[in-house]
């Protein structure tokens, strides 16, 4: 009996075995599939195991967010954005509110600078710890993802002593947040920044030098960065490949300049490499909260910018007083015209790169808005990344890339 061919092996084969004469098995992988965590279709076409060819469908769950923003006041696109990544919602919001500040012209005090932070790095800890906990799930390591899933509920209750939601948080306003947070919030955080780190590591220590994690997941979907560029991908999939890209240092937005973290970054750009890039940015994360939970706690209580004409008045204010009222109508119902203007801002998303390109012509519904989905971006690789790789690698490649099918389609 010959040995099983390596993927080097089956790739060098590829261009002799790609014939009309050689009977390959057409598979499809979705839309409905269980592990493929969403309704995604991959049309694969197969040699026994191996994987020669695969095509993708998506747009199983499009809901038109871009046109349905064009025909809403600037307030109500903050919902919209909560349903495209849902796994870190918070960052969605904070970067649309970003770019309109941008588009206005509105300067936020540093305090509310570091509350974003504060909520932003929470969402990318808890957007972390899903992909990282099912891509154990996918190699056949349960217990790791029951036993750190209770930490995203924990990040959860502090959103919602924040805003009052959960999943999709609508958090914040142009400007700033509705109201300071509580004394909940930081008591509930420094106890996660208490509790949590071990019960990470103690996760990691189960699946790091793991023999069967280590079999599934190196030298498994693997890319190149220059490939990896070439698809115009970002976040923890491009700096597993040996680039350490990420917007919170090159191009800084809301002080992440004031803050002293590390970019974690890989060397091989395959399934373990952005298993370890992630587990090491939750690391920075923790350091980042840290940080930014010392400064706001030791700042004067102001929780929004004075810009009366785009910030929602109290709503104590507008039980009572008549020209509160007026001006919360005007500006939730964007009878308030914004400048005309062409701006595009993007936040580091738990993916990567989340870009938002407005266009507003005076009128109260933008002209054109257009989203930067990270997960839109980098899918496109997914083909070439399992090209010769074994059937069940087709699984754990797509968890580890952490492909969300609300970011994906939009």
């Amino acid at each position: 009996m010959s040995a099983m061919k390596t993927n080097q092996e089956f790739l060098a084969e590829l261009p002799r075995l790609a014939r009309p004469e050689i009977p390959y098995t057409t598979l499809n992988l979705g839309p409905t599939h269980p592990a493929t965590h969403g309704i995604f279709q991959n049309v694969l076409q197969m040699d026994g195991e191996r994987i020669v060819h695969a095509e993708q469908t998506i747009g199983y769950i499009h809901r038109a967010f871009e046109k349905i923003a064009e025909r809403r006041p600037f307030y109500q696109i903050t919902p919209l954005t909560d349903r495209l990544n849902y796994c870190s919602a918070p960052i969605n919001n904070m970067g649309w509110h970003l770019t309109v500040e941008k588009l206005l012209g509105i300067k936020t005090p540093k305090r509310v600078d570091y509350m974003r932070v504060m909520v932003m790095e929470l969402a990318r800890v808890a957007d972390h710890i899903i992909c990282n906990s099912i891509l154990g799930v996918d190699t056949g390591a349960l217990t790791g993802f029951t036993y750190v899933y209770q930490w995203r509920e924990f990040i959860y209750e502090i959103y919602e002593e924040i805003c009052g939601a959960r999943l999709t948080t609508n958090m914040g306003r142009i400007g700033g947040f509705e109201r300071d947070f509580n004394d909940i919030v930081f008591e509930k955080t420094r106890r996660f920044l208490r509790e949590f780190p071990p019960v990470w590591q103690e996760f990691e220590d189960l699946l790091l030098r793991n023999r069967i994690f280590m079999d599934r997941t190196m030298e498994t979907g693997a890319i190149t960065a220059e490939r990896a560029l070439n698809y115009g991908m970002t976040g923890p999939n491009l700096r597993a490949c040996g680039l350490d890209y990420d917007l919170r240092v090159h191009e800084p937005y809301c002080s992440y300049e004031d803050f002293d973290f590390q970019i974690p970054i890989g060397t091989t750009g395959d399934t373990y490499d952005r298993f370890v890039v992630r587990n090491e940015e939750i690391r920075q994360s923790l350091s980042i909260i840290q940080q930014a939970l010392q400064r706001i706690e030791s700042m004067e209580k102001v929780f929004h910018a004075e810009e009366e004409h785009y910030y929602l008045p109290p709503k104590q204010e507008v039980y009572r007083n008549m020209e509160a009222l007026i001006y919360h109508f005007k500006i939730i119902m964007g009878e308030i015209d914004p400048p005309v203007g062409e701006v595009y801002h993007a936040v580091e998303g738990a993916n990567g790169e989340l870009g938002f390109y407005l266009v507003s012509d005076g009128g109260r519904t933008p002209f054109r808005l257009h989203f930067r989905r990270p997960c839109f971006i980098y899918y496109q690789a997914f083909p070439e990344m399992v090209r010769g790789q074994l059937l069940s690698d087709a699984i754990v490649v797509m968890s580890s890339l952490n492909v969300i099918a609300g970011e994906l389609d939009a």
